[in-house]
């Protein structure tokens, strides 16, 4: 499993890591006073059925965790991100419309999927044999040419593709581009 602590929230940035008190309102009012100077990608948002079933998915199936949860009388959202990534943060968001609560809405498949990259080729061995005990493996473990790398996917509750490969050097790649 990747959440071996079995928490569903990211982790809160630790008071020793900082000189003096550390005020949480005052630090907000710093990242908000901090202007925008061009655009950026966010997140993607996705409807599921379940938000409570979609939560132990991502959490218990993949790196992420819960950074925020949302509601009101239309239904209620879950943010989720890489543990304590400041730098370039990324959100999954999942919404759960009160109106559709309940009712499968699957958005991302049989090919348009999800990726997220795992450090090791064992732990997308590991992934996969437990999303096939748990019934939601997509696709088998594979070798395919670069730039892919090693994969497999899984299936959500709600029936979107993710993507867990590694060696798919994404990153590395717009990295060079870039020249970081």
């Amino acid at each position: 499993m990747m959440r071996t602590t079995g928490r569903d929230v990211a982790t809160p940035l630790d008071p020793d890591e900082f000189d003096g008190p550390v005020d949480k309102d005052r630090r907000r009012t710093d990242v908000l006073e901090k202007k925008l100077t061009e655009a950026r990608w966010t997140h993607i948002a996705l409807p599921c059925c379940d938000v409570d079933k979609a939560i132990e998915f991502y959490t218990t199936m993949t790196p992420l965790v819960v950074v925020a949860r949302h509601e009101d009388e239309d239904g209620r959202n879950v943010w989720l991100s890489n543990d304590r990534q400041v730098e370039t943060p990324f959100v999954l968001v999942l919404v759960e419309f009160a109106k559709d609560r309940g009712t499968r809405q699957p958005q991302l498949t049989p090919f348009a999927h999800l990726g997220m990259e795992v450090p090791d080729r064992e732990d997308v061995d590991r992934i996969a044999a437990e999303a096939r005990e748990m019934g939601c493996l997509h696709w088998e473990p594979m070798e395919l040419p670069a730039p892919v790398g090693y994969i497999c996917a899984l299936k959500d509750p709600d029936g979107n593709v993710v993507e867990i490969s590694h060696n798919q050097q994404v990153f590395e790649e717009v990295r060079t581009l870039w020249g970081s």
